[in-house]
């Protein structure tokens, strides 16, 4: 699992108030190949996901807040986005955040027999994840370790909504800033 860099801790600090303020939850941070990507999502007891607008809103707050303090080196694009429906687990709370759906795993072993794992989480403590897998006599757990973890992203099932429920995707809003390129 990954830990963040003290300009990540910085720019959560930062966010924080802003997510708080606005109802929502910081999700991840992630600063990857000139890109700054901030994550925010409804809190867990919510049904309905992050909208454009307060995407949009997030995005000119959190450009606020970092070209006032400026916690990350160098130039970079800032993408507020929301995590999507299939969304990256790299964080113990992401996976206690997605107890009960579907999720896909890739271990980090290249020689294991089974690499990848795909099942529901039932269950997360400090050290890893449980999953219930479809065995070859029905379904058995599978405890695994976050140490063991290369990628894991939950996994959308599709299924009847009911009309006029609009699904919980994936938005994102971009903004601009003194060291932030644009970006559309």
């Amino acid at each position: 699992m990954e830990h963040d860099s003290p300009a990540l801790d910085r720019v959560r600090e930062l966010v924080a108030p802003v997510a708080s303020d606005l109802g929502l939850d910081i999700y991840d941070i992630e600063h990857r190949g000139g890109t700054l990507r901030v994550m925010l999502d409804t809190p867990t007891d919510t049904a309905a996901g992050v909208t454009l607008d307060d995407l949009a809103l997030a995005s000119r707050l959190v450009s606020r807040q970092l070209d006032e303090h400026d916690p990350v080196p160098g130039r970079y694009t800032l993408e507020v986005t929301s995590p999507g429906v299939e969304r990256s687990l790299r964080r113990p709370e992401h996976f206690q955040r997605e107890i009960g759906k579907v999720v896909a795993i890739r271990l980090s072993d290249v020689t294991a027999d089974e690499r990848r794992v795909t099942g529901t989480l039932v269950a997360t403590d400090d050290v890893g994840a449980m999953i219930r897998v479809e065995g070859p006599d029905g379904p058995v757990e599978r405890h695994v370790p976050f140490t063991q973890i290369d990628r894991a992203r939950t996994v959308f099932e599709w299924s009847a909504t009911p009309k006029g429920t609009p699904p919980k995707g994936k938005a994102t809003a971009s903004g601009p800033g003194k060291k932030k390129e644009h970006s559309s």
